[in-house]
């Protein structure tokens, strides 16, 4: 304990506090010996990043909770399964800087929920780059996180249903995997160029 302590920075009674906080998982025991490691030192360095960001002890100790109980990177993005979306790798306390003021215990349980959110280890996995990045323009232009997630949800309810549709339809008419394939931008062109006329509608309408 008194080594992990020095190699954070911080006194040993402070290393038992946050240990009492649950802000830091318990050790590895073998026998009357704790054994901390590498995972320990990063969450602890976590804890002073976000301290010197302002966020309270409570708080730090809730995004833990959060993210010690969400679900972890194989889950969420499948083992092997093709995507044209490229996962972030992210520390929490950049994840705290892509939507400053916003991540709260609320918002990443949803956010996990979603499946926009995944842990491995001490690190975040965003599932999307796309997705990140205009989840943050967003929240800087002065939408809530929660309404981004919430309308994300709903998002979420109308692609999968638009998904169906157009695998239903290339399984119909199309040959093989490879043709399926081979169709699948069409089908999202489909729905981009509906989208955007549908966009052009609602605002004329308003």
């Amino acid at each position: 304990m008194e080594e992990l302590a020095k190699e954070a920075g911080i006194t040993v009674r402070t290393l038992r506090f946050y240990r009492e906080r649950g802000l830091i998982p318990p050790p590895r025991r073998e026998g009357r010996i704790a054994w901390y490691d590498a995972h320990h030192l990063a969450r602890l360095r976590t804890i002073a990043a976000l301290l010197e960001r302002g966020h309270t002890l409570s708080g730090i100790a809730d995004l833990a909770a959060a993210f010690d109980s969400g679900r972890d990177v194989g889950e969420v993005l499948g083992l092997g399964e093709p995507t044209e979306e490229t996962p972030v790798r992210l520390t929490p306390e950049a994840l705290a800087d892509y939507f400053e003021g916003e991540v709260t215990p609320e918002n990443l349980a949803a956010a996990l929920d979603l499946g926009y959110l995944a842990t491995d280890g001490d690190e975040i996995v965003h599932i999307s780059r796309r997705l990140l990045d205009v989840s943050s323009a967003l929240v800087k232009e002065g939408v809530p996180l929660a309404a981004v997630l919430a309308a994300g949800r709903e998002v979420r309810t109308h692609a999968d249903a638009l998904a169906r549709l157009f695998t239903d339809l290339l399984r119909e008419h199309a040959s093989d995997e490879e043709d399926i394939a081979r169709l699948r931008p069409l089908a999202k062109s489909v729905v981009d160029a509906e989208l955007s006329m549908a966009l052009d509608r609602r605002l004329r309408e308003r």
